[in-house]
């Protein structure tokens, strides 16, 4: 028996299948005018590997797109992938799913997210994967810039402060449409750690990782607050132990996190779902809500004007992709090493002769 996902591959005709079950109410249009019909969102998302899926599956049941485009180079796990959530349909959103090996799919695209590149090898630091994935990204980035010229590119692929430089470069759109998905997750997992010793929601706990998404990101511990409460002071007053030392553990541990669930389990996978799809509900919905993102950070905090460098600062997100950056005060130790992550960034963007 044919394997299908539809009726009318099974040869049964699509066309007006409807018409037996339901007829227009009197004096109504048939079908909704142009002028009636709400404007489809898609979301595609290149990659269909663990991250992928999670993605796709999070921004699924949180009914964030009405279609949804899945591109792999494996074409069966690209179809089992797609199969899957489609037989899910009864317990979803409504949402149109397709999928393929060729990038055109995307096509018309308002938001596309890569995912796609060599998994992380346990103890291989991000900066590790670059080469294996920049020769990737010129195959992705101008079809999808081809197919859709007024997308916005969210890139979650590693390392992706500097694949997200990449994707500039190569996709010709506007910085401020470009955008990696940075330390949104760092920060959660920097607030999880803070909750828990505290004792609150970490929905409660205002604190960002900058920099670069992986060893040198920096802590700002200086606009750590709850309920508006400084909370380094706090806890320096309360816990003799929270030194510079201790402070340097959490920062590390918040770091090797993803390192730890790498060695566990092979790879991650819903934590970075659940961020990207906060970060899609933004964008799509424009919601102006400030995430810790990657964006072209040239002239902020000291970072040289020239150097066309990308990494995490908190940014208002909305439908038009990045609509600012918070000018948020650091300290000088902070602004320090924020600038010694950008050197190491940029030092590898150079290489590429992009």
């Amino acid at each position: 028996m044919k394997k299908a996902s539809s009726l009318s591959e099974l040869g049964f005709d699509a066309e007006n299948a409807s018409s037996g079950f339901f007829r227009p109410v009197a004096d109504g249009a048939a079908t909704p005018t142009a002028s009636h019909r709400r404007r489809l969102t898609k979301v595609s998302v290149i990659g269909a590997g663990n991250v992928g899926m999670a993605i796709a599956q999070t921004i699924l049941t949180r009914d964030l797109a009405d279609e949804i485009a899945l591109v792999d180079a494996l074409p069966d796990k690209l179809r089992g992938e797609m199969l899957d959530l489609q037989h899910a349909a009864a317990f979803l959103p409504r949402t149109r799913l397709v999928s393929d090996t060729d990038i055109a799919v995307t096509r018309g695209s308002d938001l596309a997210i890569v995912t796609a590149g060599a998994r992380q090898i346990p103890g291989e630091t991000r900066l590790n994967l670059l080469q294996r994935n920049v020769a990737l990204f010129r195959k992705i980035v101008p079809g999808l810039a081809e197919h859709s010229p007024e997308a916005l590119l969210l890139i979650v692929s590693n390392p992706v402060d500097v694949l997200t430089y990449v994707a500039w470069k190569l996709s010709g759109f506007p910085a401020s449409r470009v955008i990696g998905s940075g330390t949104n997750l760092d920060s959660s997992r920097f607030r999880f750690l803070l909750a828990e010793h505290l004792d609150v929601n970490a929905q409660d706990v205002q604190a960002y990782m900058v920099g670069e998404h992986g060893d040198s990101s920096v802590a700002v511990w200086s606009s750590v607050s709850v309920a508006g409460m400084p909370v380094l002071k706090s806890l320096q007053e309360s816990h003799r132990c929270f030194d510079e030392e201790a402070l340097e553990g959490i920062r590390r541990a918040v770091v090797d996190s993803a390192y730890e669930v790498i060695s566990l389990k092979g790879y991650t996978s819903w934590a970075i779902g659940y961020s990207v799809a906060s970060l899609v509900a933004s964008l799509l919905r424009d919601q102006r809500r400030i995430h810790p993102v990657s964006v072209l950070a040239r002239g902020f905090h000291g970072i040289p004007a020239e150097n066309d460098v990308f990494l995490s600062l908190p940014a208002r997100l909305g439908r038009g992709g990045v609509l600012g950056v918070a000018e948020m005060e650091l300290t000088e130790e902070e602004a320090k090493r924020l600038r010694r992550s950008a050197k190491t960034l940029w030092e590898n963007c150079q290489q590429l002769g992009l």
